[in-house]
Protein backbone atom coordinates (compact mmCIF):
# COMPACT_ATOMS: atom_id res chain seq x y z
CA UNK A 1 0.00 0.00 0.00
CA UNK A 2 1.33 3.61 -0.91
CA UNK A 3 1.07 6.44 1.15
CA UNK A 4 -0.02 9.49 -0.77
CA UNK A 5 0.77 13.49 0.38
CA UNK A 6 -1.89 15.32 0.38
CA UNK A 7 -1.71 18.12 -2.36
CA UNK A 8 -2.49 21.44 -0.52
CA UNK A 9 -1.09 20.79 3.23
CA UNK A 10 1.56 17.87 2.23
CA UNK A 11 1.01 15.92 5.08
CA UNK A 12 0.78 12.02 4.55
CA UNK A 13 -2.86 10.41 3.85
CA UNK A 14 -2.68 6.46 5.21
CA UNK A 15 -4.28 3.57 3.22
CA UNK A 16 -8.28 4.01 3.19
CA UNK A 17 -8.57 8.00 4.13
CA UNK A 18 -8.60 11.49 2.79
CA UNK A 19 -10.49 12.10 -0.83
CA UNK A 20 -9.81 12.04 -4.39
CA UNK A 21 -10.04 14.50 -6.80
CA UNK A 22 -9.74 13.98 -10.49
CA UNK A 23 -9.91 17.15 -12.88
CA UNK A 24 -10.77 17.61 -15.94
CA UNK A 25 -7.64 17.40 -18.02
CA UNK A 26 -6.95 13.65 -15.67
CA UNK A 27 -5.02 15.35 -12.73
CA UNK A 28 -5.33 13.54 -9.85
CA UNK A 29 -5.46 15.65 -6.77
CA UNK A 30 -5.60 13.82 -2.77
CA UNK A 31 -6.54 15.58 0.21
CA UNK A 32 -5.76 14.64 3.53
CA UNK A 33 -8.99 16.32 4.78
CA UNK A 34 -12.11 18.07 4.08
CA UNK A 35 -10.91 21.50 5.00
CA UNK A 36 -7.86 21.22 2.52
CA UNK A 37 -9.93 20.30 -0.36
CA UNK A 38 -12.49 22.81 0.62
CA UNK A 39 -9.61 25.46 0.74
CA UNK A 40 -8.04 23.96 -2.26
CA UNK A 41 -10.91 23.15 -4.84
CA UNK A 42 -13.44 25.71 -3.85
CA UNK A 43 -11.75 28.89 -2.52
CA UNK A 44 -8.43 28.64 -4.64
CA UNK A 45 -6.39 29.21 -1.49
CA UNK A 46 -2.58 29.13 -1.90
CA UNK A 47 -1.20 26.86 0.92
CA UNK A 48 1.73 28.99 1.69
CA UNK A 49 -0.22 31.57 3.06
CA UNK A 50 -1.91 29.81 5.61
CA UNK A 51 -0.57 29.40 9.47
CA UNK A 52 -2.50 26.01 10.01
CA UNK A 53 -0.60 24.58 7.14
CA UNK A 54 2.70 25.93 7.97
CA UNK A 55 2.16 24.76 11.71
CA UNK A 56 1.51 21.55 10.43
CA UNK A 57 4.40 21.34 7.93
CA UNK A 58 6.70 22.38 11.29
CA UNK A 59 4.82 19.31 13.03
CA UNK A 60 6.11 17.05 10.98
CA UNK A 61 9.47 18.25 9.96
CA UNK A 62 10.07 17.91 13.96
CA UNK A 63 8.56 14.35 13.88
CA UNK A 64 10.81 13.55 11.02
CA UNK A 65 14.37 14.74 12.39
CA UNK A 66 16.66 12.73 14.10
CA UNK A 67 16.29 13.01 18.33
CA UNK A 68 19.67 14.19 20.20
CA UNK A 69 20.29 11.51 22.74
CA UNK A 70 20.71 12.95 26.42
CA UNK A 71 24.13 12.92 27.79
CA UNK A 72 24.32 13.03 31.91
CA UNK A 73 24.87 16.30 33.89
CA UNK A 74 27.60 16.79 36.03
CA UNK A 75 27.59 17.64 39.59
Amino acid sequence: MKIYKCSFCGSPIPPGFGITYVKKDGTILRFCSRKCFVSMIKYGRDPRKLAWVRKRLNKLMRAQAPKKAKTAKSK
